[in-house]
Formats: C-alpha cells, structure tokens, sequence
C-alpha cells in the first residue's frame, strides 16, 4: 500500500519507519529540508531506541522514502497520515493550524478514493473542519478518518509494532476495511468508532494516566504525614483486578510531551463547553503545582538551598529519552539557583538536549549551574543529592559510592522512591522519599 506521511516529528518519524517495515511504500513528507536531509541518512534529531536502525535498514530497502514536495508525496498515496504538532493555542485548546495547513497543502495532489487520516492530537469535530478544507481545494473523492496514536517516549518502535489496540475514527466503510488492511500485521484488537471518539479516546486515555499519577501522589502526601508507606499502600490496592499494581508512580508529578499538554487542552476544552468543574481542572492545577511545594518541602530538610551544592541526577523527563518537554529539572532546578545554591547535573543520555533546554533559561554553564559529562562529577563535594529520573545507570548506583563523593552527613532526596532508606542511612546520607 502507498502511505505518505506528513509531518517528521515523533509520532510521524515512528509511524513512517514501522508501516515501511511491513512492506508497504511510504513517504515521509515535512517542509523543513534539513529535517529530511537528516532522516535521509538515517538521523533522527532526538533519542528513540531502535528506530534510526530500523530508518536506515527501511530505506535501504527502498520501502521508505522522505521529501519536502507536496505533489511527489501526495499524488500517489493511497492513504494519507497527518501527524504534524498541535501545540497548545493561547486560551488552552489545541492549535490545529499545522493540522489545516497540511489539508489545504495535500487537497490539490489528492488521487480518488484516498485516505486522509489524522494521527494528531486534536478534539472532536476536527475531522468535519478538515474535510471542508480539502474540499475547497479539490473535487475528487476522498475519506476522512481519524487514527489517534498511543505511544511512549522510550518504547514508540515496540509500541507501534505491537500496540495494545489501534482506534479507527471514521464512518466510511470502504475506508475502514482499507485501513483494517493496513493494520493487519500488527496483530491488535481493531476498535471503530465514529471519528469524535476516537479523537476523545486519545485525550482520555492520557488524562487517565495522569490522574493516576496525581491521585497516587495525593495519597503519597498523607502517608508523609500518618507514617504509611505509599509503596506498600501501591502494592496492597494493587491485588484488587479493579485497580491494578500498574501505572502507579509517586514523584514530583507527571511531564513530557503529551500529559501535561493533553490534560491542559482538555481541561480549556471543557471550560469552553461550559465545564468549568470538570475534574480535569483540578488535575491540571495540582500537577502544576506540586514541584514547588516539594522544593519548599525538601528545603526545610537542609534548613536552607543557599549556600549548597546539589546533585541534581536525570535531566529528561523521564528514562530512555532525551526529550526535556516539561521535564522536572527544568522547574527543580531554576528553584535551586534562585535560592542561592549550586547546581551540578547530570543525565545518561539528555545531555546536549538539556544545554539547549537551559540555554533557553540563561543558565547554561553559569557559576551556579553546570552540566557534568560524568556522575562522578554531578556528586562530588554536594550537600544534597536529587535523584529526578530513574534512568538504570542512575539507580543502580551503589550507596557506598554515592556516599564516598558527597559531603559528610549529605541529604539524598530521592523523588522516584527508588532506593532503600536503610541501605542510604547506614552509609551516613540521610533519606528522604516520596510518600515513604
């Protein structure tokens, strides 16, 4: 099958190389020529496991090519996927000019019977306003659909391959049975619905996930205070099938590229719609608020930042990328300096993502704040230690080590809950966790 599709970033790039290896002729299509330079020899501008292998070996195949022309990526396409950004507009909800741009771009190039699906994260309806779009630029027939996408930063090429189940958006049949072919090696349950659904599926399926981060960490707030253990109150909901020992995650609170953002559109979606006590509101404004008041939280444990060095240990927003979208250090951090202490950093695989992340803050390699290209180097000499990512080079280090490089009498704060407290005490830090 003939796939163009538009838009390099994540989701496109992922998308494009894992249809191609099943065989089909797919076009990657962006109109940043140094963008698709990069991807033509294999490189991608951000941290994926096993997907530059799988760009390289797809081209070399001859199933995957990239342009920045419209008409060679378009007028050959069976179906058509749009995955292009939907930053956040300035009341909240999503930004779809990207989306209508790339409508308005491919309508002319349009062959009969193609399929425009959108991969995007957009609201309801928006597959009504982009099928008025393509039809003031051509006359042929064509299908909407929506196919919103269900992946994770770190495990996109597997979760792509082998999704938990893939969402089709549309009330064309024809298109439907064209796109069940398309997904058909992947071997998923194949759910339909009405394209308002599975737009909606995407946002409350990451609006969940992030409740479940919140609620965990509301109920990680009271153990602190009634001398419970939020680890074993996780493992003892855990048992109950309705419930799950999955997804439970007791931190400074949820980041990344699409859980803050989702929640965010969601809740001025609903806000929009007159939904002002819509429980996404709440879960928006207490993630948003939780890093602060744990700086406060953790400050009081050294009595002041001032005057410290700290250890600041993962920089991305969570392991096995290098994304820094609403990463936590880039809040804990600015925290730090501003209260007079002295950072050093370090990360296993964001180093350079984050210099450019702090070049944006004016506080790249200042007197306050360095990045180390060694963790030796983050720790040595600190009077505190924050453990922000559990990246495994990171929580696999040994207390005696870790001790042996800090200060005397050191704080390790440890905000994924992911070390000991006897084994940090008996080496002479002090512990503090999250809900434990």
């Amino acid at each position: 099958m003939h796939v163009t599709v538009i838009g390099t970033g994540f989701v496109g790039v992922v998308s494009a190389a894992v249809f191609a290896s099943h065989g089909n002729a797919v076009i990657g299509l962006d109109i940043d020529p140094k963008r698709i330079e990069s991807l033509r020899l294999g490189k991608v501008p951000f941290y994926e496991p096993g997907l530059e292998e799988l760009l390289v070996k797809t081209q070399a195949e001859g199933d995957l090519s990239f342009t920045t022309d419209y008409e060679e990526a378009i007028s050959g396409a069976d179906v058509i996927l749009i995955a292009v950004g939907t930053p956040s507009a300035a009341d909240g909800q999503a930004d779809l000019r990207y989306v209508f741009a790339a409508c308005e771009s491919l309508a002319p190039y349009l062959k009969d019977d193609a399929i425009v699906a959108i991969k995007s994260t957009v609201p309801p309806g928006t597959c009504d306003k982009a099928e008025e779009v393509i039809r003031a630029k051509t006359k042929v027939h064509f299908s909407m659909a929506s196919l919103p996408e269900f992946l994770k930063e770190g495990t996109a090429v597997d979760d792509t391959m082998h999704p938990d189940r893939i969402v089709m958006g549309s009330t064309n049949d024809s298109a439907i049975e064209i796109l069940k072919k398309l997904h058909k090696p992947f071997g998923a349950p194949i759910i339909v619905m009405r394209p308002e659904s599975a737009q909606m599926c995407k946002y409350a399926s990451n609006a969940y996930l992030a409740t479940r981060i919140t609620f965990i960490n509301q109920i990680a707030n009271l153990c602190e205070v009634n001398g419970a253990n939020v680890l074993e109150v996780i493992e003892g909901i855990g048992y109950d099938k309705r419930i799950g020992k999955h997804y439970w995650y007791p931190g400074l609170g949820y980041g990344g590229s699409c859980f803050p953002k989702d929640v965010k559109e969601l809740a001025a979606y609903a806000k929009a719609i007159g939904q002002q006590d819509n429980l996404t509101v709440t879960i928006d404004a207490l993630n948003s608020g939780r890093i602060e008041k744990l700086m406060n939280k953790f400050e009081g444990e050294l009595d002041t930042w001032s005057g410290k060095k700290v250890a600041v240990l993962g920089l991305s927003f969570k392991p096995n990328t290098d994304d820094m979208r609403e990463a936590p250090s880039l809040r804990v951090i600015p925290i730090l300096v501003s209260a007079g202490a002295t950072v050093r950093s370090y990360d296993p695989m964001a180093l350079e993502s984050a210099r450019v992340a702090f070049e944006r803050q004016n506080l790249i390699e200042s007197e306050k704040f360095r990045i180390e290209e060694k963790v030796d180097d983050a720790l040595r000499g600190a009077d505190a230690v924050i453990l922000l990512v559990e990246w495994k080079e990171l929580i696999s280090l040994e207390p005696k080590k870790i001790a042996g490089l800090v200060n005397k009498n050191a704080l390790f704060i440890d905000a994924r809950d992911q070390y000991d407290r006897k084994e940090i005490e008996k080496v002479g830090m002090r512990y503090v966790g999250i809900g434990v």
